[in-house]
């Protein structure tokens, strides 16, 4: 059974179908928080945010533990040995991720939050290459990730400058680093425990820290429309969807094959944007396309083998 598990999960279209439909589940996130936040928010604030975040991180672990234990005909558990595992995984990957991210956006502008957390491929592969020893670094990773950076950079060059704040700029590349690492963790803790297990409840454990910070520091939400309830339900679906397909994919290939494809959600975000929002998309068609070669050619070179 294991192995054919490996087989298929390992497989290199499989790969890249799964890791895609995980990048465009999050670039959708982008547009249903903006409009979230109009629906949602009464007061927009860093308190607010962190709390509507909270409430949609843990609703969406609720969501995955559910409906994994359905599938699988029993409730499912981390084991008592992987409890600690799994708090470590929520304190990177959901409590300081995005507390620095929200934080950090909100002292700088979405083109440099976009670029700066379009690196987390970079950051994910020296972390599992040089920290965890998890796989080596070559030079066709490096190259794959400066080519598919190169389009992230590209898709936001409208708008981008080069001046960087520590509580803007600086907290993304946190919020980014924090990523990256729970990726490489959850990359060694899947070995432990199914990572879907792993996904729903370090949300539900990361999504209530985020709760009561949030109402400790004043946020406030409201749901007075049935829409604001299901943008809610679709941000937790997505985050209980991506994850856990994103930890499946972390567990069977390396870090580096998987995380390459996260080139790919902000250029979603962008044409997610431009589809749904009102607001004006400033990025020529030129340059979406031009990105999408680049990325695209990042993700081949690095994922190519020799028959």
């Amino acid at each position: 059974m294991e192995q054919t598990k490996n087989k298929i999960f390992t497989n290199t279209l499989f790969v890249a179908v799964a890791a895609l439909f995980c990048c465009a589940l999050w670039g959708s996130a982008t547009p249903f928080i903006k409009i979230g936040y109009e629906l949602i928010l009464p007061v927009k604030n860093t308190a607010s945010t962190i709390l509507f975040a909270g409430i949609r991180f843990t609703l969406a672990g609720m969501l995955t533990v559910l409906i994994y234990s359905v599938a699988r005909r029993k409730f499912l558990f981390p084991k008592k040995e992987n409890i600690s595992k799994v708090v470590t995984v929520s304190c990177f990957q959901t409590v300081i991720q995005y507390i620095f991210f929200y934080i950090g956006l909100a002292n700088t502008t979405g083109v440099k939050g976009t670029v700066a957390s379009g690196s987390n491929a970079f950051f994910a592969m020296l972390i599992a290459s040089l920290v965890f020893r998890q796989e080596k670094l070559t030079f066709k990773k490096v190259f794959a990730c400066i080519i598919g950076f190169a389009g992230i950079v590209l898709v936001n060059l409208n708008g981008l400058d080069f001046n960087m704040n520590l509580t803007g700029d600086g907290f993304v590349i946190l919020s980014t680093i924090a990523y990256s690492i729970s990726s490489v963790l959850i990359k060694r803790y899947s070995q432990y425990e199914d990572p879907v297990v792993i996904s729903g409840y370090q949300f539900i454990i990361g999504g209530i820290v985020m709760i009561v910070m949030g109402l400790l520091m004043g946020g406030r939400v409201q749901f007075l429309e049935m829409n604001a309830v299901l943008v809610l339900l679709y941000l937790a679906f997505l985050s209980a969807a991506a994850y856990s397909i994103w930890g499946i994919l972390l567990k069977y290939n390396p870090v580096s094959r998987v995380t390459i494809f996260s080139f790919m959600t902000p250029v979603f975000g962008v044409l997610l944007s431009t589809l749904m929002l009102t607001e004006a998309s400033n990025v020529p068609p030129i340059n979406l396309v031009i990105t999408l070669i680049l990325v695209s050619t990042g993700i081949f070179i690095l994922n190519y083998k020799k028959e």
